[in-house]
């Protein structure tokens, strides 16, 4: 018994990643599925960014920081769904190092945080382009446009770096069985041998600047909107104005929704059960249907489309005629 308990405290290297075992004969069609979804999510974003940065039509603040979103989006892709991938292909379980899985977290951290961020400066765009039309061009410049953008991105690398030096001092030992489909922080720190406390406490104290002060600042700013768009003489400017602002908030509350549940309620088991089911939704769902939203919902976008696929079946015509 003794040298068990040893064992069990001998310290790890690696981690192995449990994914969604117990699958079965549903691992190859949720792989196949994952694999579709991931090439829908990554060409729907990189199409966006494309449009944004090829068309004139589009090089409003708006749609910078819509093309920012797709970026970030992209990046949060391709650090989760290619392991998860990998992990269904290879019978549920794949190892993975500790200063690999640090590595992975600390990009999901730095992600999801500036994603928060930037859901919120996206809401305040809107603020200022409806209930301050006049002001708007003034207010929402390239250069307070670039601010924004890159004070997200820095909020979100400045948190994550202290995250990752504190858990960069934790020694894990055990089993080394993390019961997730990647790095996330929960599961981590439950196979911690040492002090967790003050981490736990620094998550806590990130969580809400990340997630609860971005959504206030989100939902004051609708709040706002939506009392501006009722007092709208014109039925047709208050069904733009709602059209323009439900694509955002059907893309936060998704996001937002899930987010809470997951790293802002108590850790009661009944929660830890479902939490890996929840975490699809901002890691998976959440990527794809932000391309899908705003391309199906925003005229401007579907425009710049068709005019992407006139201009290209243009050049190519060009180019078949110059060849005969």
């Amino acid at each position: 018994m003794a040298e068990t308990e040893q064992e069990n405290q001998t310290e790890i290297t690696e981690f192995q990643l449990l994914g969604f075992v117990g699958l079965g004969d549903l691992q190859i069609p949720l792989f196949c599925l994952i694999l579709v979804i991931y090439l829908v999510t990554m060409v729907g974003n990189i199409l966006i960014i494309l449009l944004v940065v090829t068309d004139p039509h589009l090089h409003t603040p708006m749609y910078f920081f819509l093309g920012n979103l797709s970026c970030l989006e992209t990046c949060y892709s391709s650090n989760i769904l290619p392991m998860m991938l990998a992990n269904l292909l290879h019978g549920g379980r794949r190892t993975i190092s500790v200063t690999g899985c640090m590595i992975q977290y600390n990009f999901f951290g730095l992600l999801a945080a500036s994603e928060c961020f930037l859901l919120a400066a996206m809401s305040y765009d809107r603020y200022l382009a409806i209930c301050k039309p006049l002001h708007y061009t003034t207010l929402m410049n390239d250069r307070v446009c670039l601010q924004l953008i890159a004070g997200s991105w820095i909020s979100g690398l400045v948190l994550m770096t202290i995250v990752l030096y504190l858990m960069q001092q934790l020694k894990f030992c055990g089993l080394g069985e993390i019961n997730h489909f990647f790095c996330e922080f929960n599961p981590i720190l439950k196979l911690a041998c040492s002090d967790t406390h003050l981490i736990e406490l620094v998550s806590l104290l990130f969580s809400v600047l990340c997630i609860l002060f971005p959504l206030f600042l989100t939902l004051a700013s609708y709040i706002v909107i939506i009392s501006t768009i009722m007092r709208m003489a014109s039925v047709s400017g208050r069904k733009k104005a709602f059209s323009t602002c439900s694509s955002h908030l059907m893309v936060v509350s998704i996001f937002y929704g899930t987010m809470m549940i997951v790293y802002i309620l108590p850790k009661t088991d009944r929660l830890r059960n479902i939490n890996k089911v929840l975490s699809l939704f901002y890691t998976i769902l959440t990527p794809l249907f932000n391309p899908l939203i705003y391309s199906l919902r925003n005229r401007e976008v579907k425009e710049a489309h068709r005019r992407a696929v006139a201009k290209l079946y243009k050049t190519e015509k060009v180019h078949c005629c110059n060849l005969l």
